[in-house]
């Protein structure tokens, strides 16, 4: 299930609107907070020496770049189908696994963009399309480890 670098996330429902409430959120309320504490540093004076005013426009450069980074994961990402996801038994976004380790260590992950394990990080891609009683081997930056899939249902 591998994606072209042009193409945009899988979602869940539950996960694109997260980030929509965010992006609301950021372009709303917060970038209203920004623009007034620059304002009110502006008044301070001299703006070279200000530092309310410089930390209020490096704030404001951080927010603008996340709304960026929101805007276009919204208008790029592919919202998941749950129930045909659910129906097809294998790993997909929204799925809640269940593994048991090779060394006995049963672990429990979510696959999500949002909150989870990714879809694209190592465990998400040794996951993806596989099914309960499938082995699968991760190559992990703390290194490789085998585990057996348990269960694979949606999450909650």
């Amino acid at each position: 299930m591998a994606r072209g670098d042009d193409e945009g996330e899988l979602l869940t429902p539950a996960a694109h609107a997260q980030l929509e409430a965010e992006l609301a959120e950021l372009e709303g309320p917060k970038r209203k907070e920004v623009v007034q504490a620059i304002a009110t540093a502006r008044a301070h004076g001299d703006l070279s020496e200000n530092f309310e005013y410089h930390a209020a426009k490096n704030e404001q450069g951080l927010l603008e770049a996340r709304i960026r980074v929101l805007r276009h994961r919204l208008q790029h990402a592919t919202i998941v189908d749950e129930e045909e996801a659910a129906a097809s038994g294998v790993v997909t976004v929204g799925s809640r696994v269940e593994l048991e380790r090779d060394d006995g260590e049963k672990l429990e992950v979510e696959i999500t963009g949002v909150g989870g394990v990714s879809p694209d990080s190592p465990v998400g891609q040794a996951l993806l399309g596989k099914a309960p009683g499938d082995e699968i081997e991760v190559e992990a930056p703390r290194g490789r480890w085998r585990a057996r899939i348990v269960s694979v249902g949606r999450a909650s």
